[in-house]
């Protein structure tokens, strides 16, 4: 696992510079929902949470959102929070809202610091890309700029790219996930996170996703992703793989690679 960056909070790695991190999605649709969650996955130890904000029910009521991360992060401890909003274009549910109203619910939730890192899609206007930041950055939150195809997997060059735009873009960590078709497509996103990886600034995650693409959520710190995404109660994408199994593979590669 070489040139490996890992994600940092206030100027510390998390987990203590653990490479790669397991990050265990939250996908209840109520707050009820989301705690029981929560309690199933706390004593899998996962390195961070993911909570999907956009399979809630009240996320047209920003107060209602700012006080479940609360909750979240209340009962989580120091665990790391992401914050996510996918888009129904990069497979997302749908919700109520509009692009204005997101970036409106994005800045009170970075503005209330109840939150870690935020994740927003690349494919998104420029301007609204540069309002996350901004906002991100004025007080103190991670922002993961990600891209996402459900259907394909682009070419070696455009993936790399996409990588390197994220960075350009001032993001603190840089994520692509694709499709793949083929085997051939898990390689060439493989080979576009160890080709990224060579030339970021920045932190990435890497994932090719389905059945097909699970052994990328496996082996892909050693191309130089530095989280993998787990299910922890509720898988969030196709293809993740239960924490606990994630985490064994992990001991394996590390100790059969000579690591720490």
């Amino acid at each position: 696992m070489q040139n490996n960056k890992p994600i940092a909070l206030n100027g510390q790695p998390i987990a203590g510079g653990k490479f790669p991190l397991t990050c265990t999605p939250l996908v209840g649709r109520t707050a009820d929902a989301i705690l029981a969650e929560l309690a199933v996955m706390l004593p899998k130890m996962p390195d961070m949470l993911e909570w999907r904000v956009d399979f809630f029910e009240e996320i047209g009521n920003t107060d209602a959102v700012i006080a479940m991360a609360a909750a979240i992060k209340n009962n989580s401890g120091s665990m790391p929070l992401l914050f996510t909003r996918r888009s129904i274009i990069e497979g997302g549910e749908k919700i109520a809202l509009n692009e204005p109203e997101v970036i409106a619910m994005y800045t009170a939730l970075c503005e209330s610091k109840v939150i870690d890192l935020i994740d927003y899609e690349m494919a998104n206007d420029i301007a609204n890309i540069v309002r996350v930041r901004d906002a991100a950055k004025a007080s103190g939150i991670r922002l993961v700029l990600s891209f996402h195809d459900f259907s394909s997997t682009p070419g070696l060059n455009t993936l790399v790219a996409k990588f390197l735009t994220a960075d350009q873009l001032g993001a603190d960590v840089a994520k692509v996930a694709v499709m793949p078709r083929d085997l051939s497509d898990v390689l060439t996103l493989l080979t576009a996170t160890l080709e990224a990886n060579k030339k970021l600034r920045i932190p990435l995650i890497s994932m090719s996703m389905g059945p097909m693409g699970a052994i990328t959520r496996m082996v892909g710190g050693v191309f130089g992703s530095s989280l993998s995404f787990a299910v922890g109660a509720t898988a969030s994408a196709p293809g993740q793989i239960p924490i606990e199994d994630l985490n064994t593979v992990f001991t394996i590669l590390q100790k059969s690679m000579g690591k720490p």
